[in-house]
């Protein structure tokens, strides 16, 4: 088995979500903690074994106000930003820093009340970006971030006749699969139909072509090998991962057909040693419809521009799926409260467990998988981060 460098092998152990979806009554904080709890019990180990902590996106001084508020005095710290691929990036960071020798055990969390924020009429529950530097250049043309994914998505569709049938597929099959979770926001079927006739968003993007907003939080515990005989759950070793960024200005980005998974993902590979057709589950970031179809894209499970032909054949699905993906439901409809990126983890890991309950998948001889890959992206295509799990 390969690992990620130094000489010590890396297993995620404990993963866990908090209270996920409608939460009107819980601080971003209280979902940081709650979670936390619950893949420190899911481990099976004490919370003094916790050396390294990484968090992103609460606080002035994040993580050390998540790390004073859950009561850890990390010696390894990581507060690394960079949108929805903040915890795929992280992840290869701490697996990193345990191989070296540099911790023993790094706890990933999040938590956010985004979807209650907007509800309590709170002032951060729809911030902009900002307009600071190279984004005053277009904020005030109203080049919103679902603007740019749409101008993306567009492009594919000129430039491979990409269509808003195959896209719409996408929140059709996320749905389906969304209906074996009991947890999932949203569990009602869809058709291309609904999906088209929706209330416009940003061209082509209709509403279900775009992610939900919810609240909740996530949890992912990794340490080194020789900790994981004391552990209640099976290892899922981390085999490869990969980082790449790309832009900010959309005028700085050399093809709005390329995201910068087609790099992170090609080092998470080789890294890993396997390829994209080994892999047996996949997690990918889904704020809109068009993220999963260029994503698989650029992870090379089907050529650039095929990737509208792909989707529309079903094999998204975890019932009768060729590549099972987003199998919670994903952003779409599963549940998104924001930075995504650590669901797409705890979700991956479940399935190579085999703790997936309803949504469960399965490879062809009817085994557990054994490998997956998990892919986060951060802006607008503007980050992204890979990660090759497998048992």
């Amino acid at each position: 088995m390969t690992t990620p460098s130094g000489n010590r092998k890396v297993a995620v152990v404990g993963v866990a979500l908090s209270d996920c979806g409608r939460v009107d009554g819980a601080t971003p904080y209280a979902l940081h903690a709650q979670a936390a709890r619950r893949a420190l019990a899911d481990s099976g180990l004490d919370r003094s074994v916790i050396d390294g902590f990484a968090s992103a996106g609460l606080g002035t001084l994040a993580p050390v106000e998540v790390a004073e508020y859950l009561g850890l005095r990390p010696t390894w710290v990581d507060s690394t930003s960079v949108g929805g691929s903040t915890w795929e990036v992280m992840a290869a960071h701490a697996a990193d820093a345990i191989a070296a020798g540099h911790a023993n055990a790094v706890l990933l969390v999040y938590g956010s009340t985004a979807r209650a924020d907007i509800r309590a009429g709170r002032r951060t529950g729809n911030l902009s970006f900002g307009a600071r530097g190279p984004l005053q250049f277009e904020v005030p043309y109203g080049h919103t971030l679902i603007a740019k994914y749409a101008m993306a998505a567009r492009r594919h569709m000129h430039e491979y006749g990409t269509t808003l049938e195959q896209l719409a597929s996408v929140a059709v099959q996320a749905r389906q699969n969304a209906a074996l979770n009991p947890d999932a926001m949203f569990r009602d079927p869809i058709t291309v139909d609904d999906v088209l006739s929706g209330p416009m968003i940003a061209d082509p993007f209709t509403k279900l072509h775009c992610c939900l907003r919810s609240d909740g939080g996530a949890a992912v515990l990794l340490v080194a090998q020789e900790y994981v005989r004391d552990c209640r759950t099976a290892p899922v070793w981390i085999l490869g991962t990969g980082e790449h960024v790309s832009h900010t200005t959309m005028s700085e980005w050399p093809d709005f057909t390329v995201s910068p998974a087609a790099v992170s993902g090609r080092i998470a590979f080789e890294r890993a040693g396997v390829r994209p057709g080994d892999i047996d589950v996949a997690q990918i970031y889904d704020a809109f419809t068009y993220m999963t179809l260029v994503t698989l894209e650029d992870l090379g499970f089907c050529a650039k521009g095929e990737g509208g032909a792909f989707v529309e054949k079903g094999r998204l699905r975890v019932e009768g799926g060729e590549l099972p993906v987003n199998t919670d439901g994903g952003g779409l409809s599963g549940q998104h409260p924001g930075m995504r990126g650590l669901f797409l983890l705890v979700e991956a890991v479940r399935q190579l467990r085999g703790e997936a309950g309803p949504r469960q998948t399965h490879r062809p001889d009817d085994t557990l998988p054994e490998l997956g890959v998990v892919s986060g992206t951060g802006g607008w295509f503007c980050s992204a981060g890979t990660v090759v799990l497998g048992r």
